[in-house]
């Protein structure tokens, strides 16, 4: 039907006659002479349509926003001084011979272009939405991309193998999806969060290299960067170590990125323990354009009078952190009260702060804060010698429980690193954090809990401290940060089954719980499993950052809202008690209709 797309039309097309399909993205009458612009999925090109051809003229003019045309035309020229820059086919226009309607349209809700529409619109009318030649480039974008993963994949070896959709509930960690089944009563299917054990099956059955760019689902709370079904590079391979599972995958990333968007990333990755990240920029995903770093200060303060730094510094897991900003004393006291506010978000009851107006002077005269009088002159020195503070700069301190000051004060340096320019510059910051714990104590429920999962392998220096110390235990784990993302996330895997009980002890897994919930994973582990990792990359998220885009709902076809709500097809909504009866489900109460939002 077409022999051209709009953005291939050029000035190598001059003097062509050519078919264009697509919709009317725009119609302008010029007294007497005609204008639309055609757009399909590669761009969009001017169509001049001259009262010449009576015919053609007359169908032109009924022509209206979104209606679905062929045009065939000839292409010419723009005349001098009329050229676009803006869109592929900027060079040329096409003088229309014949113009067919292949579908009219009703007025569409919005304009295509208008950019300040809000986002429950445009998910309500989610097609048109993707017609937007900015939605259009991100889904193509995200094809290029999946597309760029694959042939990494293919030519290092890995195999595509799909793994089930329906599979065993696990509750570790985010809630699962359910799924009743209607032929065994009362039993359920999960949407899988990952296809973890299943990939690590793949290995020990032999498969050596594996990938698949799947759905996984998660009934979590959802943020930008979140949604209920996501998708996942996900990949495994066996007998590989840390340092030889995450050269392969830097090198794929550092590939995706040139083809899919012609960046170059560093090489290599720069590393960083878990430890220094947190102690430094107090983040696991730290954004490395931003220079700004946070300093211990919390051995410093343990004697001070000021109680609410000296209590925290003698308590277990306490920490007290500074945050240097230089040249912060023109920050006004308006703008303090508002960060102060900020870090109320992630739990700070408070930001002491100290403007540094003469560094010569360690005292009240040099130093201005309602703190200074309680913080003796040893500590005073060693503030100023850590931070690097000079005349000038403001010094910005949290002081709680570590993951408290961590969280505040992490997401504070970027917010001020952001808002002030304390960037270096850089588009692209990538980083690798190694050496993660095994294990976090949850406060909750009075347990360990895994940092990653539960099939993470602890280093081989650290496996007897299962069962004796499990917070000292670090684990085989890395994850790729980038701009302060996490792009994705790994480990080595547990291959010998009596570590791996091991773990579920130290997790409070009996083995009469581990047997039902992963006893076909132990009993394959005990028939000569190889050594075996990998990782994971959130593709949404993967574009996302390429396109610049604020959501991940930006990059996805037919994306939920935060409420894990569908607004263009009204889901989820209510079946009928018939279907019920089917599933063997009675509701326990009457459910509400929900307006969708």
């Amino acid at each position: 039907m077409r022999t051209h797309y709009c953005g291939q039309l050029s000035s190598q097309t001059i003097g062509q006659e050519v078919t264009l399909c697509g919709w009317a993205h725009r119609r302008r009458d010029h007294g007497g002479v005609i204008f639309i612009d055609l757009r399909d999925r590669e761009g969009l090109a001017q169509v001049v349509c001259d009262p010449d051809r009576p015919e053609m003229f007359k169908v032109a003019e009924s022509i209206r926003n979104e209606f679905c045309l062929k045009i065939v035309g000839k292409v010419r020229a723009r005349p001098a001084g009329s050229t676009n820059a803006n869109i592929a086919s900027g060079e040329v226009e096409i003088l229309c011979q014949n113009i067919e309607v292949l579908n009219p349209s009703v007025t569409p809700p919005f304009q295509l272009d208008d950019e300040n529409l809000s986002e429950n619109v445009r998910l309500q009318h989610r097609v048109l939405d993707l017609r937007r030649p900015q939605m259009q480039k991100n889904m193509m974008l995200r094809y290029k991309t999946a597309m760029a993963f694959r042939r990494y994949l293919d030519n290092a070896g890995f195999i595509d193998i799909e793994t089930p959709m329906l599979t065993k509930s696990t509750p570790e960690g985010a809630r699962d999806y359910l799924v009743p089944s209607r032929v065994n009563a009362g039993q359920f299917f999960a949407l899988p969060q990952s296809p973890q054990l299943f990939k690590q099956l793949l290995m020990i059955a032999g498969f050596d290299r594996y990938y698949q760019i799947t759905k996984c689902f998660r009934d979590e709370d959802l943020r930008a960067d979140r949604q209920p079904e996501f998708t996942q590079v996900d990949i495994e391979t066996s007998f590989l170590n840390e340092a030889e599972i995450t050269g392969i995958m830097e090198n794929l990333i550092r590939t995706v990125f040139k083809e899919a968007i012609d960046v170059d990333l560093p090489n290599p990755f720069p590393r960083i323990s878990y430890s220094e990240a947190m102690q430094r920029y107090g983040s696991d995903k730290p954004d490395l354009r931003v220079t700004l770093e946070l300093t211990e200060v919390t051995d410093a303060v343990k004697d001070v009078p000021f109680k609410v730094f000296a209590n925290v510094a003698n308590s277990e897991n306490g920490r007290v952190a500074a945050l240097r900003i230089p040249g912060g004393n023109s920050l006004t006291r308006g703008e303090i009260d508002a960060y102060a506010s900020f870090v109320g978000i992630y739990g700070a009851k408070g930001l002491a702060y100290i403007k540094v107006n003469d560094v010569t002077q360690i005292n009240e005269s040099g130093l201005q804060s309602p703190i200074v009088k309680n913080l003796n002159e040893a500590a005073l020195k060693a503030i100023i010698e850590r931070t690097g503070a000079q005349s000038g700069d403001l010094i910005f301190f949290c002081a709680d429980k570590a993951k408290v000051v961590n969280d505040a004060l992490g997401a504070l340096r970027i917010k001020i690193g952001h808002e002030k320019g304390f960037v270096n510059g850089s588009a692209w910051e990538p980083l690798w954090v190694v050496d993660f714990p095994m294990f976090e104590y949850d406060e909750e429920n009075k347990r360990w809990a895994a940092c990653h999962h539960p099939f993470t392998s602890p280093k081989d220096e650290h496996v007897g401290l299962l069962a004796t110390d499990p917070g000292k235990c670090l684990a085989k784990a890395y994850d790729l940060a980038v701009n302060g993302w996490e792009m994705g996330g790994g480990s080595v895997r547990i291959h010998r089954a009596d570590v791996q009980e091991q773990v579920f002890s130290a997790l409070g897994i009996d083995e009469e719980e581990a047997k039902i919930k992963f006893g076909f994973l132990l009993d394959a582990l005990k028939y000569g499993a190889p050594p075996h990792g990998g990782i994971a990359f959130g593709l949404d998220r993967i574009v996302t950052m390429m396109t610049g885009a604020e959501s991940i709902r930006d990059v996805i076809a037919f994306p939920k809202t935060q409420r894990a709500q569908c607004l263009l097809t009204d889901a989820p909504s209510e079946v009928d008690e018939k279907q019920l009866r089917e599933l063997h489900i009675r509701l326990r109460q009457k459910v509400e209709p929900q307006v969708k939002a």
